[in-house]
């Protein structure tokens, strides 16, 4: 018989990484609750492990404080956000579905520009966009920052990867004959199969649109209209003699709460519909 003791090592070690990576992982988020707890003084002695009693506190100074909207900030950044993973998701399912079930001439050429525009960064077209928002009247909106979700190649190759593996054309096929229109295939039959991949990337842009700040920086100007990460550099670019750290801690705190919450209500769909739509021909 062949000695155990090469495979316990292995799960001793791998455990062992396991446990560290989720250490280094959820320490940071405790050190963010613990500071969030402390004043402004205390923050300034240095590093402690254990919380304060500020919390309520610090709560009620970014709740109440005049000069920055908080819970507006959070309804815009969910507003904005909801919306960008909703249109993005749908939309780029529905153009991988185009590409995946129809064939047509130009469709590697449609391919290969969608995929050239996912190594275009942002900033290089910031000027362009701005100019373009300006004249179609959108600037000081939150439109700029929702309609541009429509079109994302990342999101669109991955639902394209994903149609590939688990939607066969035959079943495409089933339901034409059986007189389905194709938007009517699409959003009862594909729709269900690409749950998960929709779940995936519904977090994946919800947090990124939530967390992005350079194109709400570049099109945002009124207070009332700001995002959650703006809001925060407003805080940390504050004057210095009315700086106040335990504020900004208390902010990013109450900010991450929705990205949680969204994750833990989206995740069983990855882990539930793994198997979805694993039709067998």
């Amino acid at each position: 018989m062949k000695s155990k003791k090469p495979s316990v090592i292995r799960s001793i070690i791998v455990h062992s990484v396991l446990i560290i990576l989720a250490f280094m992982c959820l320490f940071f988020f405790y050190i963010l609750i613990v500071n969030a707890t402390r004043s402004h003084a205390d923050l300034q002695k240095g590093f402690s492990a254990l919380p304060g009693k500020e919390f309520l506190t610090n709560l009620n100074k970014v709740a109440n404080d005049g000069t920055f909207p908080m819970f507006r900030g959070i309804l815009n950044s969910l507003i904005v956000s909801g919306a960008s993973a909703a249109i993005c998701t749908y939309f780029s399912s529905l153009t991988a579905y185009g590409l995946y079930a129809y064939d047509f001439k130009l469709k590697k050429i449609a391919f290969t520009f969608i995929m050239a525009i996912l190594v275009m960064p942002t900033q290089v077209t910031a000027m362009g966009f701005l100019r373009l928002i300006t004249k179609m009247g959108m600037y000081d909106s939150l439109l700029p920052l929702i309609i541009p979700s429509i079109a994302s190649p990342a999101v669109f190759y991955f639902m394209f990867s994903y149609l590939q593996s688990s939607l066969p054309l035959s079943l495409v096929e089933a339901a034409r004959i059986d007189g389905s229109g194709e938007f009517r295939t699409f959003n009862q039959i594909v729709l269900p199969i690409m749950k998960p991949a929709i779940a995936v990337q519904a977090i994946f842009t919800f947090v990124g649109s939530w967390n992005n700040y350079f194109v709400p920086a570049l099109v945002i100007q009124s207070k009332d209209k700001m995002t959650v990460p703006i809001l925060i550099a407003t805080l940390r670019g504050a004057d210095y003699m009315n700086f106040d750290s335990a504020k900004i801690y208390m902010m990013i705190m109450v900010a991450i709460v929705p990205i949680i919450i969204i994750y833990l209500l989206l995740s069983k769909y990855i882990i539930a519909g793994v198997t979805l739509g694993g039709v067998k021909e």
